[in-house]
């Protein structure tokens, strides 16, 4: 049974504060930000492509391994997980099957992006939507599958690269008035266009803001965003990132020394690394069993 709470997510954005959420692959990393302080986290449909396939994030990750993997994290944490369900994997009736596994794994929050299929990174070039009709049918068709109201709806829109700002102001509008719960208008590129967004919707509901490291919108703290007026700010991709900057060097220094000893201060050791997923309190744990 998962551990999350989806009702806490709901009053978290109530509150004045921006929620930063960073980005999370796996059961481990989830784990690490809750150690570090976080009351939340984003399941990031790219860092699953990034680390489950070695692939891009161009639409090769499946509705079943985004599930899979949404389980395992919230059977190990207890912290609202918002889940990247990029564009449902589908049509309307494929994002009613998306949103109730989804939520069956535990997700407070799952995103559906209004992209066509394959989707791609929101940062990259080439992207194509949908008509805005056909997303507000996907996104009602996710509000009826939910089971439970404060399993909240992100609606995100991607249209900005193709249609312009106007447009996707003009989407998020329309999205907002189907009922979701939040709004993601993908790669604004400028801090005038965050702010214009946030005069138009942060009154309304809540908004989130994404930092992508060398992406196409300013990279700004989630203070400098929280008072702007987003309630939510993701670092979806900083995680993989700074993990693949970390493996390279480790993995030349043990191609290069042929010993780990080098990198012996930038790791745990073995009984480190057990206290850290807590491995003792397992043992002791299993000897009520015996």
């Amino acid at each position: 049974m998962s551990l999350a709470t989806p009702a806490s997510l709901k009053t978290r954005l109530a509150q004045p504060e921006a929620l930063l959420a960073p980005g999370v692959h796996d059961a481990m990393t989830a784990l690490l930000a809750v150690n570090a302080g976080f009351e939340a986290i984003y399941l990031s449909g790219a860092s699953i492509a990034y680390n489950r396939l070695g692939r891009s994030d161009v639409g090769l990750t499946t509705a079943t391994e985004v599930a899979d993997t949404l389980a395992r994290i919230t059977e190990r944490v207890e912290v609202p997980v918002i889940v990247d369900a990029d564009n449902g994997f589908g049509n309307a009736l494929n994002t009613m099957r998306t949103v109730r596994a989804f939520e069956r794994a535990g997700a407070s929050m799952i995103q559906l992006e209004d992209q066509s299929f394959p989707k791609r990174c929101g940062h990259l070039d080439g992207k194509t939507v949908i008509p805005a009709t056909e997303m507000c049918g996907k996104l009602s068709a996710a509000l009826d599958a939910r089971h439970s109201a404060d399993t909240l709806i992100l609606a995100r829109t991607d249209s900005l690269a193709i249609e312009g700002f106007d447009a996707a102001m003009a989407r998020a509008e329309a999205y907002l008035q189907c009922g979701v719960d939040a709004l993601f208008i993908e790669a604004l590129r400028t801090d005038e266009q965050m702010k214009q967004a946030c005069e138009l919707f942060a009154g309304r509901i809540p908004l989130l803001a994404n930092m992508v490291e060398g992406g196409k919108t300013p990279i700004r703290s989630s203070d400098e965003l929280g008072r702007l007026g987003f309630r939510i700010v993701i670092f979806p991709g900083g995680t993989t990132r700074a993990l693949t900057f970390a493996l390279q060097r480790y993995f030349a220094s043990l191609h290069t020394h042929r010993s780990t000893n080098p990198m012996r201060e930038q790791m745990l050791d073995f009984d480190q690394l057990n206290a850290l997923i807590g491995t003792p309190e397992l043992l002791e744990l299993g000897k009520r069993y015996e």
